[in-house]
């Protein structure tokens, strides 16, 4: 906008030539839109953060990283949620995991480890830092990315979105596991760090209290996946002050 404007302020100076006001007018003017013009430019190049996604790979500007990072040298990319830390009381950022590929120019240390298969790689950034949305950033990811990309929280998912129980002559009420299960379902999917823990509490409540009826779901298959559903929503990290 400033480069744009500016001719603006130059005219008005220059037109402004024959009366004193006008060249002052002009001059204020002129002045005001050099500064923005160097704000806006010093702005640009301290920007301490960028991240797109499109057909060539993945710009990023990070503290560490300033490049174009070509899918050619991307072997594989993993957005992964790390558990909470309990003594924080919040959800962390989800991280977007890089494993380079084996022609890969890219020098950066590999501190991190996959979760998929343990392979070396590097944190490429935190998605709390990106305007969009974590799903958003996740569509475009798998859009642009392909088979390059993996969502591990629909892996983690998965194991829960497709709870089917047998029907036995005396199990639990078919709509208060329903119930309880769509909220832990619905917990996982969200990153709100108290839901979370709720969801958890009712999952434990339902495992020691879910009413029994003449023909309901199979008490051993729903416990089973309780228990897991319940263990996959407490999965907590210490913090330090808690690890000792």
């Amino acid at each position: 906008m400033a480069l744009v404007l500016l001719p603006f302020g130059l005219c008005m100076v220059l037109s402004g030539l024959s009366g004193s006001t006008l060249r002052l007018i002009g001059g204020l003017i002129f002045g005001g839109l050099v500064m923005l013009a160097g704000v806006v430019g010093i702005v640009e190049a301290v920007r301490p953060f960028r991240f797109h996604i499109s057909f060539e790979g993945l710009t990023v500007r990070t503290a560490e990283l300033n490049r174009l990072l070509p899918w050619a040298e991307i072997e594989h990319l993993v957005l992964y949620q790390p558990p909470p830390v309990l003594s924080e009381k919040k959800m962390p950022s989800p991280l977007l995991l890089l494993v380079p590929a084996a022609t890969s120019t890219l020098d950066r240390p590999l501190t991190h480890h996959s979760p998929l298969d343990d392979r070396p790689c590097l944190v490429l950034l935190e998605v709390h830092d990106v305007r969009e949305k974590t799903d958003q950033v996740a569509d475009a990811l798998a859009r642009y990315g392909g088979s390059r990309f993996t969502d591990h929280r629909q892996l983690v998912r998965q194991r829960f979105d497709s709870a089917q129980f047998p029907i036995e002559a005396r199990g639990y009420d078919r709509t208060a596991v329903d119930a309880v299960v769509r909220k832990g379902q619905q917990a996982l999917r969200s990153e709100d760090f108290l839901g979370r823990l709720g969801a958890m509490a009712e999952v434990e409540l339902a495992l020691a209290e879910l009413p029994l009826v003449a023909h309901g779901y199979d008490r051993v298959r729903v416990d089973a996946f309780l228990r897991d559903l319940s263990a996959a929503l407490g999965r907590f990290e210490k913090g330090e002050e808690e690890s000792g």
